[in-house]
Protein backbone atom coordinates (compact mmCIF):
# COMPACT_ATOMS: atom_id res chain seq x y z
CA UNK A 1 0.00 0.00 0.00
CA UNK A 2 2.80 2.44 0.92
CA UNK A 3 4.60 1.68 -2.33
CA UNK A 4 1.43 2.31 -4.32
CA UNK A 5 0.96 5.65 -2.57
CA UNK A 6 4.50 6.69 -3.41
CA UNK A 7 3.93 5.74 -7.03
CA UNK A 8 0.80 7.87 -7.13
CA UNK A 9 2.58 10.82 -5.54
CA UNK A 10 5.29 10.54 -8.17
CA UNK A 11 2.74 10.27 -10.96
CA UNK A 12 0.80 13.32 -9.75
CA UNK A 13 4.05 15.30 -9.72
CA UNK A 14 4.32 14.84 -13.51
CA UNK A 15 0.86 16.31 -14.22
CA UNK A 16 0.93 19.94 -15.36
CA UNK A 17 -2.68 20.49 -14.28
CA UNK A 18 -1.92 19.58 -10.63
CA UNK A 19 -0.40 22.40 -8.57
CA UNK A 20 1.64 21.18 -5.59
CA UNK A 21 3.15 24.28 -3.97
CA UNK A 22 6.18 23.87 -1.69
CA UNK A 23 5.68 24.98 1.90
CA UNK A 24 8.03 27.95 1.36
CA UNK A 25 5.64 29.32 -1.26
CA UNK A 26 2.75 29.02 1.16
CA UNK A 27 4.61 30.67 4.03
CA UNK A 28 5.78 33.54 1.84
CA UNK A 29 2.40 33.92 0.08
CA UNK A 30 4.10 34.23 -3.29
CA UNK A 31 2.30 31.71 -5.50
CA UNK A 32 2.61 32.67 -9.19
CA UNK A 33 -0.72 30.98 -9.98
CA UNK A 34 -2.65 33.38 -7.72
CA UNK A 35 -4.79 35.57 -9.94
CA UNK A 36 -3.58 33.71 -13.04
CA UNK A 37 -5.58 30.47 -13.08
CA UNK A 38 -7.54 31.44 -16.19
CA UNK A 39 -4.55 32.74 -18.11
CA UNK A 40 -1.87 30.26 -17.12
CA UNK A 41 -3.78 27.05 -16.34
CA UNK A 42 -6.95 27.08 -18.42
CA UNK A 43 -6.08 29.51 -21.24
CA UNK A 44 -9.60 30.99 -21.18
CA UNK A 45 -11.71 33.51 -19.27
CA UNK A 46 -14.46 31.15 -18.07
CA UNK A 47 -15.83 31.17 -14.50
CA UNK A 48 -13.89 29.20 -11.86
CA UNK A 49 -15.58 26.69 -9.55
CA UNK A 50 -13.76 25.14 -6.57
CA UNK A 51 -14.44 21.75 -5.01
CA UNK A 52 -12.92 22.12 -1.54
CA UNK A 53 -11.92 18.89 0.15
CA UNK A 54 -12.38 17.20 -3.21
CA UNK A 55 -11.07 13.76 -2.22
CA UNK A 56 -10.93 11.83 -5.47
CA UNK A 57 -12.35 14.79 -7.37
CA UNK A 58 -15.54 13.12 -8.55
CA UNK A 59 -17.54 16.34 -8.57
CA UNK A 60 -14.89 18.46 -10.23
CA UNK A 61 -14.34 15.89 -12.99
CA UNK A 62 -18.04 15.16 -13.60
CA UNK A 63 -18.97 18.84 -13.75
CA UNK A 64 -15.96 19.68 -15.90
CA UNK A 65 -17.05 17.10 -18.46
CA UNK A 66 -20.59 18.45 -18.45
CA UNK A 67 -19.92 22.20 -18.40
CA UNK A 68 -17.18 23.06 -20.84
CA UNK A 69 -17.82 26.78 -20.32
CA UNK A 70 -16.59 26.62 -16.70
CA UNK A 71 -13.25 25.80 -15.11
CA UNK A 72 -13.11 23.43 -12.13
CA UNK A 73 -10.40 23.12 -9.49
CA UNK A 74 -10.39 20.32 -6.92
CA UNK A 75 -8.57 21.22 -3.70
CA UNK A 76 -7.32 18.61 -1.23
CA UNK A 77 -4.21 17.92 0.84
CA UNK A 78 -4.19 14.19 0.04
CA UNK A 79 -2.15 13.59 -3.10
CA UNK A 80 -3.03 9.90 -3.27
CA UNK A 81 -6.73 10.82 -3.43
CA UNK A 82 -6.23 13.53 -6.03
CA UNK A 83 -4.47 10.97 -8.21
CA UNK A 84 -7.79 9.27 -9.05
CA UNK A 85 -9.45 12.37 -10.49
CA UNK A 86 -6.23 13.61 -12.03
CA UNK A 87 -5.75 10.29 -13.83
CA UNK A 88 -9.21 10.65 -15.38
CA UNK A 89 -8.40 14.19 -16.48
CA UNK A 90 -5.22 12.95 -18.15
CA UNK A 91 -6.77 9.88 -19.77
CA UNK A 92 -9.81 11.73 -21.10
CA UNK A 93 -7.85 14.89 -21.97
CA UNK A 94 -10.20 17.13 -20.01
CA UNK A 95 -9.00 20.71 -20.45
CA UNK A 96 -11.11 22.57 -17.88
CA UNK A 97 -10.28 20.62 -14.70
CA UNK A 98 -7.23 21.13 -12.49
CA UNK A 99 -6.19 20.27 -8.94
CA UNK A 100 -4.49 22.14 -6.12
CA UNK A 101 -2.82 20.10 -3.39
CA UNK A 102 -2.95 22.22 -0.24
CA UNK A 103 -4.83 22.71 3.00
CA UNK A 104 -8.13 24.52 2.56
CA UNK A 105 -6.95 26.94 5.26
CA UNK A 106 -4.35 28.19 2.76
CA UNK A 107 -6.65 28.84 -0.20
CA UNK A 108 -6.36 32.61 0.19
CA UNK A 109 -2.69 32.24 -0.82
CA UNK A 110 -3.64 30.77 -4.19
CA UNK A 111 -6.69 32.72 -5.36
CA UNK A 112 -6.96 36.43 -5.98
CA UNK A 113 -9.84 38.69 -4.97
CA UNK A 114 -12.95 37.94 -7.10
CA UNK A 115 -11.14 35.10 -8.93
CA UNK A 116 -13.62 32.37 -7.94
CA UNK A 117 -17.31 32.22 -8.89
CA UNK A 118 -18.60 29.20 -6.98
CA UNK A 119 -17.65 26.73 -4.24
CA UNK A 120 -18.73 23.12 -3.67
CA UNK A 121 -18.27 21.39 -0.31
CA UNK A 122 -18.84 17.69 -0.86
CA UNK A 123 -19.06 15.54 2.27
CA UNK A 124 -16.73 17.64 4.37
CA UNK A 125 -15.56 16.45 7.77
CA UNK A 126 -18.29 17.56 10.25
CA UNK A 127 -15.63 18.30 12.88
CA UNK A 128 -17.83 17.18 15.76
CA UNK A 129 -15.58 18.55 18.49
CA UNK A 130 -14.12 21.54 16.62
CA UNK A 131 -16.93 23.70 15.17
CA UNK A 132 -14.50 26.43 14.14
CA UNK A 133 -12.89 23.93 11.74
CA UNK A 134 -16.13 23.25 9.86
CA UNK A 135 -15.89 24.45 6.28
CA UNK A 136 -19.07 26.50 6.66
CA UNK A 137 -17.99 28.18 9.91
CA UNK A 138 -17.58 31.95 9.89
CA UNK A 139 -13.80 31.59 9.94
CA UNK A 140 -13.78 29.64 6.67
CA UNK A 141 -16.52 31.64 4.96
CA UNK A 142 -14.60 34.84 5.76
CA UNK A 143 -11.65 33.26 3.94
CA UNK A 144 -13.86 32.45 0.97
CA UNK A 145 -14.91 36.10 0.82
CA UNK A 146 -11.32 37.01 0.02
CA UNK A 147 -11.49 35.29 -3.36
CA UNK A 148 -15.17 34.57 -4.06
CA UNK A 149 -16.98 37.09 -6.21
CA UNK A 150 -19.73 39.16 -4.56
CA UNK A 151 -22.88 37.08 -4.63
CA UNK A 152 -20.80 33.93 -5.24
CA UNK A 153 -22.49 30.60 -4.57
CA UNK A 154 -21.62 28.01 -1.94
CA UNK A 155 -23.05 24.48 -2.17
CA UNK A 156 -22.91 21.87 0.60
CA UNK A 157 -23.81 18.18 0.29
CA UNK A 158 -23.47 16.12 3.44
CA UNK A 159 -24.74 13.11 5.33
CA UNK A 160 -24.07 14.87 8.64
CA UNK A 161 -27.07 16.33 10.45
CA UNK A 162 -24.65 18.15 12.75
CA UNK A 163 -22.81 19.91 9.93
CA UNK A 164 -26.03 20.67 8.08
CA UNK A 165 -27.76 22.18 11.12
CA UNK A 166 -24.61 24.16 11.93
CA UNK A 167 -24.50 25.49 8.37
CA UNK A 168 -28.14 26.59 8.45
CA UNK A 169 -27.45 28.31 11.76
CA UNK A 170 -24.49 30.18 10.29
CA UNK A 171 -26.51 31.23 7.24
CA UNK A 172 -29.06 32.84 9.53
CA UNK A 173 -26.57 34.35 11.98
CA UNK A 174 -24.27 35.82 9.34
CA UNK A 175 -27.01 37.00 6.99
CA UNK A 176 -26.07 34.86 3.99
CA UNK A 177 -28.80 34.42 1.39
CA UNK A 178 -30.39 30.96 1.57
CA UNK A 179 -31.36 29.74 -1.90
CA UNK A 180 -32.10 26.01 -1.52
CA UNK A 181 -32.15 23.55 1.36
CA UNK A 182 -33.23 19.97 1.97
CA UNK A 183 -32.76 17.51 4.81
CA UNK A 184 -33.47 14.69 2.36
CA UNK A 185 -32.24 15.64 -1.09
CA UNK A 186 -33.21 12.48 -2.95
CA UNK A 187 -36.38 11.84 -0.99
CA UNK A 188 -38.12 15.21 -1.10
CA UNK A 189 -36.35 17.75 -3.24
CA UNK A 190 -34.49 16.57 -6.29
CA UNK A 191 -37.53 15.72 -8.42
CA UNK A 192 -38.72 19.33 -8.09
CA UNK A 193 -35.55 20.77 -9.59
CA UNK A 194 -34.79 21.40 -13.25
CA UNK A 195 -33.09 18.57 -15.12
CA UNK A 196 -29.75 20.36 -15.29
CA UNK A 197 -29.58 20.78 -11.50
CA UNK A 198 -30.77 17.20 -10.96
CA UNK A 199 -27.89 15.89 -13.06
CA UNK A 200 -25.36 17.87 -11.01
CA UNK A 201 -26.77 16.78 -7.66
CA UNK A 202 -27.02 13.17 -8.78
CA UNK A 203 -23.24 13.00 -9.09
CA UNK A 204 -22.16 10.88 -6.13
CA UNK A 205 -18.73 11.00 -4.55
CA UNK A 206 -17.09 7.87 -3.16
CA UNK A 207 -18.15 8.81 0.36
CA UNK A 208 -21.69 9.73 -0.65
CA UNK A 209 -22.19 6.31 -2.21
CA UNK A 210 -21.04 4.68 1.01
CA UNK A 211 -23.44 6.78 3.08
CA UNK A 212 -26.44 6.28 0.78
CA UNK A 213 -25.80 2.52 0.71
CA UNK A 214 -26.03 2.58 4.50
CA UNK A 215 -29.37 4.39 4.35
CA UNK A 216 -28.25 7.88 5.36
CA UNK A 217 -30.32 10.84 4.13
CA UNK A 218 -28.28 13.25 2.05
CA UNK A 219 -28.65 16.93 2.88
CA UNK A 220 -28.10 19.83 0.50
CA UNK A 221 -27.97 23.59 0.87
CA UNK A 222 -27.07 26.41 -1.52
CA UNK A 223 -26.45 29.96 -0.34
CA UNK A 224 -24.95 33.27 -1.43
CA UNK A 225 -22.33 35.26 0.41
CA UNK A 226 -22.87 39.02 0.18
Amino acid sequence: MAKRKLQRFADVATMSFVVEPPIEMVLNNNSPIKGNWRKDMFKNDHPIVLELGCGKGEYAVAMGKKYLNKNYIGVDIKGARIWYGASTVREEKIKNVAFLRTRIDYCTYFFEENEVDEIWLTFSDPQRKRPRKRLTSKIFVDRYKEFLKPGGLVHLKTDSSLLFASTLEQIELQGYELLEKSWDLYGEMIDNLDQDTQEILNVKTHYEQIFTDKGFDIKYVKFKIH
